[in-house]
């Protein structure tokens, strides 16, 4: 099996190589927004009688939407697709229509006839679902679906889709491997075309939350000069569904404010959250709200003041909740204590469930390690009841392989979200007992985003998943490859084959027998079974 799956892989990368250098001029920039013409041959099956894309209302997001499917037909086409009055065959964005059963998010995509003509129509409640509706309908028509006859409508099943940059605001990326961070913060306000492309790129997969910097966070970041400039890539992403969120250091009131205590009982930290809160509204109205690492790996948190995890997040989440913002706090807390740490955090947290505040959501990472390339669902899942709880997965490699070799994440992440826990009743999955789903992002400034061209199919994964967790790693592969790619199923067929394998091989590689957390402890590339320099020797190699 070994020599065959080594085989498919030759014959991928080279099927990859032939596909890179047949096309046009192509750097890996333009993701799977590629847009390569539509062969002539079968162009009719494919776009009946794109003519034109008519618009009801305009709006900055129904703008952008018409400029997606204005970019995305005419190079599928080969002529140009702009806004005109209605015809057959044109494409008419329609919002405000209140079609059941999709929410503010959601679309419908429907073939159909409109005052005389026939038409594809897009659908939505709300001005994000038909720029939702603009992506899915070019998805199809990349993959080469027939969309002569269409009527079909989707929603995201959650509603919170975050990505999570460990950016620093000196540029570097922890646990980054594409270089360093694309946020440019000494040229900011001033905006990048790079930041247009990545509000494109995400929202073509429904990401609606981004989180600019580290879970280690540089207190600096609440401060005005800071906030200026993140107001800057609010209102650029604003149009394409995005709202930023930033992490909090949990002394920022000791760092930033000047106080001389960060408990969360007293009132001046009281204050100070909700002055902080009211100031960065003022400069972003729809600011999502915080991220918060407190109490491990050294950072600071409410256990310095003999307070619990609910404590230190309802301090801050009381801050937000008159402007509809919302805490994650992540639950990925450890010490120096010698009990298990596999159990760590459901010790911390279970006793907590119903005492956080409703706008508080805990962030739990799929496995109750640390990203492990196999290990079992975190414990927490399914046994807050009464609290809300998200699931925090990895793009970057940081124990797979970093910006070496490819692996594809799905099969991991699709592991976790469809294992069975027993809330409310057994056989109950992860998937069903989250509020959102957050990733830790692997974006770089490489003109190809990630470290590998490979790379972008854990953000295409991710996105996707966030959107429907009940998608299959195989289609999703299959989507990306054919929209990367080829849709060639000579191509089709051993890439994708490769990249259904690439996790296993790389647990059989890496962490043999279920042996977890071979990595030596710095680098985490490892394996290093030599390593003992930890003092607690669970946590050693060794």
């Amino acid at each position: 099996m070994r020599i065959l799956f080594l085989i498919r892989s030759l014959v991928a990368a080279f099927a990859c190589l032939w596909f890179a250098s047949a096309a046009r001029a192509e750097d890996g920039h333009d993701l799977w927004l590629r847009y390569r013409p539509v062969e002539q041959s079968r162009r009719l099956l494919y776009v009946p009688h794109a003519t034109a894309i008519v618009v009801g209302r305009s709006s900055p997001t129904i703008r952008a939407a018409a400029n997606e499917l204005d970019r995305g037909l005419s190079q599928m086409l080969g002529r140009r697709i702009t806004m005109a009055g209605l015809r057959d065959g044109a494409v008419v964005l329609s919002t405000g229509r209140h079609v059941p059963g999709i929410g503010n998010d959601g679309y419908a995509i429907r073939s159909t006839r409109l005052r005389g003509h026939s038409v594809t129509m897009i659908l939505a409640n709300g001005d994000i679902g038909v720029l939702y509706g603009a992506f899915a309908f070019l998805r199809l028509i990349q993959t080469r679906q027939d969309i002569a006859h269409l009527d079909i409508a989707d929603a995201p099943k959650l509603r919170l889709r975050m990505l999570n940059h460990w950016d620093n605001l000196d540029s570097t990326v922890e646990r980054g491997y594409a270089g360093p961070s694309i946020w440019d913060w000494s040229s900011l306000p001033k905006i990048s075309p790079l930041y247009v492309d990545y509000a494109r790129a995400n929202a073509s997969i429904g990401i609606n939350g981004v989180v600019l910097n580290n879970v280690n966070a540089d207190p600096k970041v609440l401060t005005g000069e800071y906030l200026r400039k993140v107001a800057a890539l609010a209102n650029l992403f604003r149009p394409y569904g995005i709202r930023i969120y930033l992490t909090a250091r949990f002394s920022s009131p000791i760092e930033v404010g000047g106080l001389g205590t960060a408990d969360p009982m007293d009132p001046q930290v009281m204050g100070w959250w909700r002055g902080k809160a009211d100031e960065i509204y003022r400069l972003i109205p729809d600011f999502g709200g915080f991220l918060v690492k407190a109490n491990s790996e050294g950072q600071p948190g409410p256990w310095d003041y003999k307070r619990t995890q609910a404590d230190g997040a309802n301090v801050i989440a009381d801050a937000l909740a008159p402007h509809g913002g919302t805490v994650f706090w992540r639950a990925f807390v450890y010490g120096s204590s010698k009990e298990d740490r596999a159990k760590q955090a459901y010790d911390e947290f279970r006793p907590l469930d119903g005492k956080f505040r409703g706008n508080v959501i805990v962030q739990v990472k799929n496995g109750p390690i640390d990203f492990q390339p196999r290990e079992p669902f975190h414990p927490l899942f399914g046994q807050m009841s009464r609290t809300r709880v998200g699931i925090e997965v990895q793009l970057t490699r940081e124990y797979l392989g970093q910006g070496d070799g490819l692996v594809f994440l799905a099969p991991m992440w699709t592991e976790a979200l469809n294992s069975e826990t027993c809330s409310p009743r057994c056989g109950t999955p992860v998937k069903s007992t989250i509020a959102s789903m957050a990733g830790v992002s692997n974006i770089g400034s490489n003109r190809e985003w990630t470290a590998t061209n490979f790379d972008q199919a854990n953000w295409y994964a991710f996105g996707r998943l966030a959107w429907n967790p009940s998608l299959t790693a195989r289609q999703i592969a299959g989507e990306w490859t054919r929209m990367t790619w080829s849709n060639d199923p000579g191509a089709v067929k051993p890439i994708v084959a490769m990249m259904l394998g690439s996790r296993e091989a790389v647990v059989d590689t890496m962490t043999p027998l279920g042996l977890a957390h071979q990595f030596q402890n710095d680098h985490h590339y490892g394996p290093a079974p030599w390593s003992c320099s930890l003092s607690e020797p669970s946590w050693n190699p060794c």
